[in-house]
Formats: C-alpha cells, structure tokens, sequence
C-alpha cells in the first residue's frame, strides 16, 4: 500500500510539473504573439529570442534556416515569425493530396508553405497550446485565403487528430519545448496512417546541458534548455515504432544557434538537426504489406 501511494503522489507531482513546464512555455508564446501583431501593424518583426525593430530581421532569420525569397514573400505578413531552426518541408517531400498536420504551427508560416504542396486535394491541420497563437494563425489563414488549412488549439501530446488520418507530420523547433517527448511522438505515430512520415527540424542536444541552463525558464521557452540528448531521442522515436528512424545534426546550424543567447555557449551544447522517421505498415506506393 505505501508504495502504491508513492508512485501515486509521484505520478502526480510529475503532472503537475509538466502543466507548470507547459504554463511557462505557453505564456512566453503568448507575449511573442501579440508582440508580433503589435509590430506587423507598425511595420516591425519579432524574432526568436524577442522583439526588434528591425524589418527584415525575420527574412534574414528565416533565410539563415533555409527558406527562400520566394516562401517568405508567399505567406501573409506575421506569419513568419522567424522561429524555427530549420525547414522541415526540405526533407517532407510533400504530394499533392496528402494530409499534413504541422505540430506547434505557430503563426502558420510552415503551414501555408505545405498548403500550396499539397494542394487543393491536400490538406494541413496546425496544432499549437497557445489560444494567441491559433487566432493568429488563423486570421493569416483568412487574409490569405488558405482554403485547405485549418488551425486546431491543442497540446501536441495529446493531438486533436483522428487514427490512421494523417500522411505527414511536420514541426520546426517545438517538440523540445516539451516536457513528454514519449507522448508527443507516440501520439504522432497514431494519427499517422501506415507508411506515414516524420519530417521535423528540432533542436538537440550533443552532450548532456548543465542545470542551470535546464532549470532557466528563459532558455527552456528558448527552445535550448529542454533539449534531448541525440541518442535519447532516436531511441524515443524508436520506442513509439517508428523505422528508419533520421536523426542528423546540422553543424552550420551553430551560426545561428549562437545568438539565441549570447554570452552562454550554447553552441557547446546544442545543435540544429532533422529528424525522420516512417510508419510501418505500407510500402512507398501505399499498399499494406508488412506488419
């Protein structure tokens, strides 16, 4: 009996931590949100580590990822926040027709980009916790007019998203922001039908972080001080079933990385990579064949 009370107070202590994790996570969100509405309208840009003045601070974050000119110009203003750590559509190979669901979707950016792959056949479902961030992604989709994107409120580990639904899952730096890595890719793996793809840009850790940086909320909420070691989290992956499981650093990606925050050598600790993995169950052409 006393050691089912413990594990009991302790499964619940350890819920309680993660929805103040979440809490931390979400606010941080929030006020980068309205932040970046308040600047679109007089013609500033957000970035990653805050608020700057500087209008083409977000085309050059985002290009430094790997987008083009031509995505940042494609998507309507404020929806690219400059976020990320990568491009995850560079390795989705998205078709025409297939179903998307895009986790941490922000203010939509990777969203309306996978929108014109899939096209009017294809389908995209951004989920992010944050309620600012959903209106925001929202009312880009409308002045957009996104006819094939929707945005649904939502924690990433327990996905508002039906079995089997859905063809690829895409993120860009949001699942190390997480506090139930195990969950949010076993709940990826059940929404996606069988042969269905990660493709994930998300930032990891090369050797293990001190405590102070992952006790810091400001470079937990800076997509830093909760990263997984690179070995953990292929072997998370792993567990929740997926094959052919990609997790590959990307070093140039330290250049960047290095101004998240200055002055704490977070490039000795952390480092950009994708991150891809399939579903079992259906060859490339669709067709079930292997358990």
């Amino acid at each position: 009996m006393t050691s089912s009370c413990c594990s009991s107070n302790s499964d619940s202590e350890n819920k309680v931590q993660q929805d103040q994790h979440r809490q931390v996570v979400r606010e941080a969100y929030a006020k980068v949100a309205n932040a970046s509405n308040k600047l679109v309208e007089e013609g500033n840009a957000s970035s990653c580590c805050g608020v700057s003045d500087d209008t083409s601070l977000n085309a050059l974050i985002s290009t430094r990822l790997g987008y083009d000119e031509k995505d940042l110009a494609s998507v309507p203003a404020g929806a690219d926040m400059g976020l990320g750590c990568g491009n995850p559509r560079a390795i989705a190979s998205l078709r025409a027709g297939e179903v998307v669901v895009d986790l941490g979707s922000g203010g939509g950016f990777d969203s309306f980009l996978a929108s014109v792959e899939v096209g009017e056949t294809g389908r995209v479902i951004g989920v992010d916790m944050t309620p600012d961030m959903i209106s925001k992604s929202r009312n880009n989709a409308v002045k957009g007019k996104y006819e094939n994107v929707e945005f649904r409120l939502g924690e990433i580990e327990n996905l508002p998203v039906a079995n089997d639904s859905v063809d690829v899952i895409i993120s860009n730096c949001v699942i190390n922001l997480s506090p139930s890595k195990q969950q949010v890719f076993d709940e990826a793996f059940r929404v996606l039908k069988p042969g269905g793809r990660l493709a994930i840009s998300d930032v990891v850790a090369t050797i293990e972080l001190p405590e102070e940086m992952r006790n810091d909320p400001e470079l937990i909420a800076g997509c830093i001080g909760n990263a997984s070691l690179l070995d953990e989290l292929e072997s998370i992956i792993k567990s929740a079933g997926f094959k052919d499981v990609r997790v590959q650093p990307k070093d140039e990606s330290k250049e960047f990385i290095r101004d998240w925050a200055p002055g704490r050598n977070i490039t000795d600790y952390i480092v950009s990579a994708t991150i891809e993995g399939t579903k079992p169950g259906a060859d490339c052409c669709g067709s079930a064949c292997c358990a």
